[in-house]
């Protein structure tokens, strides 16, 4: 059976609005326009996205607080459809999920949702690079002890896709945030992970 790396926002959980707001409430703390946010935002970690829209700040610590504001306001945040039986229903060992959301992040979403966490996780803590960096993928490939030939990737963003492409791995684009225009790399899309996974019973 494949072994599934699965993006956390967007492709499993919609916490868009919870998104939204803290880059919004942050640029207004700091003077920085949000459209800038939001064009480079998607599938990025939030110190990558500090880093190049205000470089003279710390981006660490700046984006520990961004992140600390988007783990306290999971309002709305939700599962998106698929989610659950991907989690709960692949083999454990085959299955990682492979995020831009910091630990405390990903375990704040995932409360919210009731979802249940893989063995296999992968955030910014475990990469010295994120996304579009293949490392992430890399990484969680290793872990499984799985050939990136029999990898797939989930993913909703540009830069996920990118990242999976690298990593030499089959990427699935799931069009929850993005048209399949805004996602050319992948190989194939889905309206969602239980559409993917419905197409792989079927």
């Amino acid at each position: 059976m494949t072994y599934v790396l699965a993006d956390l926002d967007g492709t499993l959980i919609d916490s868009h609005a919870s998104i939204v707001r803290a880059w919004c409430w942050w640029a207004a703390r700091h003077d920085v326009d949000p459209a800038a946010i939001e064009r480079i935002m998607l599938g990025r970690p939030s110190g990558d996205v500090i880093a190049e829209v205000a470089p003279h700040l710390d981006a660490t610590a700046e984006s520990a607080i961004v992140d600390a504001y988007e783990a306290q306001d999971c309002e709305g945040v939700v599962a998106l459809p698929g989610a659950a039986d991907l989690l709960g229903g692949w083999p454990a060992d085959r299955l990682a999920i492979v995020t831009s959301c910091t630990i405390p992040l990903v375990r704040a979403r995932l409360a919210a949702t009731g979802l249940p966490a893989p063995a296999v996780l992968v955030t910014p803590e475990r990469v010295s690079r994120g996304k579009p960096d293949p490392e992430g993928y890399l990484r969680a490939a290793a872990e499984l002890g799985a050939p990136v030939d029999e990898c797939v990737v989930l993913e909703d963003a540009p830069a996920g896709v990118a990242a999976g492409r690298a990593a030499g791995m089959r990427v699935v684009g799931v069009l929850t945030s993005q048209t399949a225009e805004g996602l050319p790399g992948a190989h194939e899309h889905v309206s969602d992970v239980g559409a993917w996974l419905a197409a792989r019973v079927g």
